[in-house]
């Protein structure tokens, strides 16, 4: 189960030089509707809400990946340099299959920053890979709290119910994931399969 799951505001520019060229050009009718002010700097929360946005509409399965990679980056955002410090610390733990250091490291994101998504999402995942289930789920729950569009936390969800034989709310979550993001190759072939599972069950 890897939740995982990313930077920059968008701004419409002016070319000054351009325009101090134009202060030198003789007037000209414009049209009303055309206006030099800048538009606002996108908000994070705002960038995130376009990207999910065209996450949901996008069909190809590459490109969807790239929407997602988006996400996952802004995700990883915390706002902070040292609990950035410690999730990169908790990654390399995790890599190295140091999973208490990680752990360690996680317990302390979610303390200092406890409105931080994905650091609710990452500790899940490492309670995952441990077999914690319940310790998982609780800190998966604590993620959709914060970001009920979470894709990774929902398939993380989606990976506990089939680990412990409970298809049918596998299935659920997995429909969830796909609700966000429908291109995800994955949760379509785990739905696909739990299906298939299910109607086998039923013959």
């Amino acid at each position: 189960m890897r939740f995982v799951v990313l930077i920059a505001a968008t701004f419409l520019s002016l070319d000054a030089a351009a325009l101090a060229a134009a202060a030198n050009e003789p007037a000209r009718h414009s049209d009303p509707a055309e206006s030099t002010i800048e538009r606002p700097a996108e908000s994070r929360a705002q960038k995130i809400d376009r990207l999910f946005a065209e996450l949901k509409r996008e069909g190809n399965a590459k490109a969807a990946e790239r929407i997602a990679r988006r996400i996952q980056q802004e995700w990883s955002q915390s706002g902070s340099a040292s609990v950035d410090l410690m999730m990169q610390w908790a990654q390399k733990a995790a890599a190295a299959r140091k999973y208490d250091v990680a752990l360690d490291f996680l317990d302390q994101v979610v303390t200092l920053q406890p409105d931080f998504a994905e650091g609710w999402n990452r500790r899940a995942t490492i309670h995952y890979t441990m077999k914690n289930y319940a310790k998982s789920m609780a800190d998966i729950d604590r993620t959709l709290k914060l970001e009920p569009r979470h894709y990774g936390a929902i398939s993380g969800l989606a990976r506990i119910m089939s680990d412990t034989d409970r298809k049918e709310p596998a299935i659920a979550a997995w429909q969830r994931v796909l609700d966000v993001y429908p291109a995800l190759r994955a949760a379509q072939d785990q739905l696909s399969r739990l299906s298939e599972e299910i109607a086998g069950q039923s013959i």
